[in-house]
C-alpha cells in the first residue's frame, strides 16, 4: 500500500492522470490524497471530480477556496468566471450528485498514524490538534445541512474576522475557520490573517507579514502538514516536516505527486 498526496489539480486533469501512470498508482491497494482546489482554471474540473468521486475510501480530499466558490457558482450565489473553465462541470448532469459528494468533504484530515495533517492552506499557530479538528468538523457537518447555501456558503465571502479568538461564535466562527484553512498565506505581525499578499516569501518588503508556517506553532515536528493553494512557493518551506505541494501546474508550472513511504516527489510538467 502506498500514499500518494498531489498538489492543487485545478482541473489539470490529464496531468494528474500522467503521474497516476508514472507511480502505477492502483486504487485497490493505494490512497490518493488530494489538497484541495480539484477545479478551476485548468481545462478539466468535471473529469478530476469524477475520478475522485469514483475512488470512493482509495481517494481523500480536503476542500480549497476553488472548491467552496464552485458551490456557490452551482447555488447561483455567484456567477462563474470565464477564465475558470467550469461549463462543462455546470452543464453535466452528474453536477448535483458531484456537488453534493464534494460538500461531505472536510477541510482538514488527520491521519495518526503517520502523525499527518492535510488541509488545503495550512494550519494557524494558534491551533493544537483538538482545536484544528474540531473547528473543521464544525464546518463540515454545517456544508452536510440541507441550507448550506444559505447558512454557509453565501456568507463566507468575508475578510473578517482574521484573528483567532476561541469566543468566536456561530458565523464568524465558521468565516474564520473557512479562511484559515483554504485562503491562508501570510499573517500579520500579530498572527492575524493577511489576503493581499501572494508573493514568494522572499520577495516580500513588509516586514510586519510572514508566512503562516514561520510563526511559533503548536503543531511542531513530528507532526508533518500537507498543503496547497500557495503556488508561488513552489514547494519551498522553512521546515522538513512542511509538505507545500501547489507548484503552479493551471499557471504553466508542473503538477506535484508526494510518495509518503518513500518521501519521494514525483512531477509532471503542464501539458500544452
Amino acid at each position: 500500500m502506498a500514499n500518494y498526496f498531489v498538489g492543487d489539480i485545478q482541473g489539470c486533469f490529464e496531468e494528474l492522470q500522467r503521474l497516476l501512470q508514472k507511480v502505477s498508482f492502483n486504487p485497490s491497494k493505494d490512497i490518493l490524497w488530494a489538497v484541495g482546489d480539484l477545479v478551476a482554471r485548468g481545462p478539466d474540473s468535471l473529469e478530476t471530480l469524477r475520478l475522485f468521486e469514483s475512488l470512493q475510501d482509495s481517494g481523500k480530499v480536503v476542500l480549497g477556496n476553488h472548491d467552496l466558490h464552485l458551490m456557490a457558482i452551482h447555488g447561483k450565489i455567484k456567477r462563474a468566471n470565464p477564465n475558470d473553465r467550469l461549463q462543462a462541470l455546470l452543464e453535466a448532469p452528474d453536477c448535483p450528485k458531484l456537488i453534493n459528494w464534494l460538500r461531505q468533504q472536510p477541510l482538514a484530515r488527520y491521519i495518526p498514524e503517520h502523525n499527518l495533517i492535510m488541509s488545503h492552506a495550512g494550519v494557524p499557530p494558534q491551533w493544537n490538534l483538538a482545536t484544528l479538528i474540531s473547528e473543521s468538523l464544525m464546518v463540515s457537518e454545517q456544508l452536510k445541512q440541507a441550507d448550506y447555501l444559505t447558512s454557509i456558503i453565501g456568507q463566507m465571502y468575508q475578510n473578517k474576522p482574521n484573528f483567532w479568538n476561541n469566543n468566536l461564535n456561530g458565523i464568524e466562527r465558521t468565516i474564520y475557520c473557512i479562511n484559515a484553512l483554504t485562503r491562508m498565506r501570510f499573517l500579520h505581525s500579530d498572527a492575524s490573517l493577511d489576503f493581499e499578499c501572494k508573493l514568494p516569501p522572499n520577495q516580500v518588503k513588509d516586514k510586519m507579514l510572514r508566512p503562516w508556517f514561520d510563526f511559533e506553532s503548536k503543531l511542531k515536528a513530528p507532526y508533518q502538514i500537507v498543503f496547497g493553494h500557495w503556488a508561488a512557493l513552489m514547494g519551498q518551506t522553512s521546515a522538513s516536516h512542511l509538505h507545500a505541494l501547489d507548484t503552479g501546474c493551471c499557471w504553466g508550472e508542473h503538477l506535484t505527486l508526494w510518495h509518503l513511504e518513500t518521501n519521494e516527489k514525483i512531477t509532471q510538467k503542464k501539458l500544452i
